[in-house]
């Protein structure tokens, strides 16, 4: 059996394996996306590249056998960026946004498409479980929220955008009106204790993030009832006033303990930042005096980093109006629930970066042909409005106005490994990208599977594990050159491409191309 060295590491392999699958064998991780061991394969991605220690040629693991006397560099410089521009080239042809617009342009970043797929089906409670995962207050903002992610919604292309903010709201109101509102399970408890300075959309949205984690969270605030300015919708007559306090009884229940009627001074302060295991401010403005605490002030607040909150004063975070003003409360509520992450982090004992954000794929604006392909997944007819904007929509209603959402994300959000390579290697979609893209297709003829081919970089997976297990058709390389796709040959459909290997090949794909409808 040939010795090889991977990374200085003497290792002995059996004859005939890859140096990728030699690798993997000693626990050394090579990324890939094409590969299957012992499998044919096509060496499309190129991802796998290594170098060669002596020579200092690159090579593809998945496609060069380990040889006696081989010394191999699994990652420097060189092969980081040989593996940056591969999957470069690859973003180059790929069509296809990770997450919709509508997710991206929402403060809170909930994920808008899923929530929409779930009310469409009638499941309320768990379309609420994903609104809670970003937004505490559901029922309050699916009223006073201004909507940006409807301004980004594509379907305005066609006709009007999704009702998302009412479609948010009924998700909470049926929470509310059921018997127990929804609490998600905690993590076992810290131990530890934290002062929310501020009982305004950013401490009731940290408050609600923190307490999940196993936190205790202890609300200060100078008003009577907590909200901040929450409460003038309420006074408008936007807001019931009863909403309002039955969400916020809700984070109470969860374990916060509100100390409203209390001003705090520098005194308190200092006797908080003593006893806590950190304070997050969110309190800002005239009146508020936390500009006499201490915290490094910039020219509309505390000055705080960008993405983690972090202050010039040890465990001290800040958010929202304490940091800047903002007309937008959606905006404040967003920024609590990353304040949180970033306490979380802090109290980890963990480098403080922030709630991270993963590479997201984004193509632009939708051709006119490219309408048809997305409304494939969705259904005819205008934006579903009230007769009473009071009483807010139906259930039929919200069955119906979710069915309109043409589902831009892509299915495969978690297990792409196209998205968590771009993600770790930092690439750049735009590098190769040219303006004359390809067009989408949405292929569904298939009670199971949907295929994107503008989303394959033609590993041959897909086309392997159907002729593995004999499909009648399965799935071909059509065309020559560059102009090389993967369909089902003779011009099949899906559903006869795929019969028996449906679900295999959805798991083996490395993108969203092929994935569960």
């Amino acid at each position: 059996m040939p010795r090889i060295k991977i990374n200085n590491i003497e290792v002995t392999v059996p004859e005939g394996i890859s140096v990728l699958g030699a690798a993997r064998m000693k626990g050394i991780d090579i990324p890939s996306m094409c590969y299957r061991e012992g499998k044919p394969h096509f060496t499309s991605c190129m991802i796998c590249m290594v170098k060669d220690g002596r020579s200092g040629r690159l090579f593809p693991s998945c496609s060069v056998k380990a040889e006696e006397g081989m010394e191999v560099v699994t990652r420097d410089e060189e092969v980081v960026e040989s593996r940056r521009m591969a999957l470069e080239l690859l973003l180059s042809e790929h069509v296809g946004d990770c997450e919709a617009p509508c997710q991206i342009t929402c403060p809170a970043h909930m994920d808008i498409p899923l929530m929409n797929r779930l009310l469409a089906e009638g499941k309320f409670s768990e379309a609420l479980q994903v609104v809670k995962q970003d937004i505490a207050l559901p029922a309050v903002f699916g009223r006073v929220c201004p909507a940006p992610c409807e301004g980004a919604c594509r379907r305005k292309q066609v006709d009007s955008p999704v009702s998302i903010c009412l479609l948010k709201r009924y998700a909470g109101d049926h929470d509310l009106e059921g018997a127990t509102p929804y609490l998600p399970a905690k993590a076992p408890s810290t131990g530890k204790k934290i002062a929310v300075l501020g009982a305004g959309p950013a401490g009731l949205s940290a408050a609600w993030y923190l307490q999940l984690r196993g936190y205790h969270c202890e609300i200060y605030d100078r008003r009577a009832l907590p909200g901040g300015k929450l409460w003038l919708e309420v006074e408008k007559g936007i807001l019931p006033e009863e909403v309002l306090s039955r969400e916020v009884a809700i984070i109470r229940d969860l374990g916060a303990e509100f100390h409203q009627g209390t001003e705090v001074d520098r005194a308190l302060f200092e006797k908080l930042v003593k006893e806590c295991d950190a304070v997050l401010i969110t309190v800002g403005g005239e009146g508020s005096g936390c500009e006499s605490w201490g915290p490094e002030m910039g020219d509309k607040g505390i000055k705080a980093g960008a993405e983690a909150y972090t202050t010039s004063m040890e465990k001290v975070f800040a958010a929202g109006s304490a940091v800047r003003p903002s007309k937008m409360a959606i905006r404040t509520l967003g920024q609590g629930k990353e304040a949180a992450f970033s306490i979380d982090q802090f109290l980890k004992g963990e480098r403080i970066t922030g709630e991270p954000s993963l590479f997201n794929s984004r193509f632009g604006k939708l051709m006119e042909e490219e309408v048809l392909e997305y409304m494939k997944e969705s259904v005819a007819g205008d934006r579903i409005e009230p007769a009473d904007l009071a009483m807010g929509l139906s259930r039929e209603q919200v069955m119906a106005e979710a069915a309109r959402c043409m589902h831009c994300d892509c299915r495969d959000l978690v297990d792409c490994k196209l998205r968590k390579l771009s993600d770790e290697y930092k690439a750049n979609q735009k590098h190769y990208w040219s303006e004359d893209r390809k067009k989408i297709e949405k292929h569904i003829q298939h009670d199971f599977v949907i295929y994107e081919p503008n989303k394959c970089i033609k590993c041959g997976i897909c086309v392997h594990i159907a002729e593995e297990h004999k499909e009648k058709f399965g799935m071909s390389f059509i065309g020559r050159g560059f102009d090389v796709v993967i369909g089902v040959p003779f011009g099949e459909a899906l559903s006869s491409g795929l019969v028996e290997v449906a679900k295999l090949v959805v798991e083996g794909c490395p993108t969203g191309a092929l994935s569960k409808r």
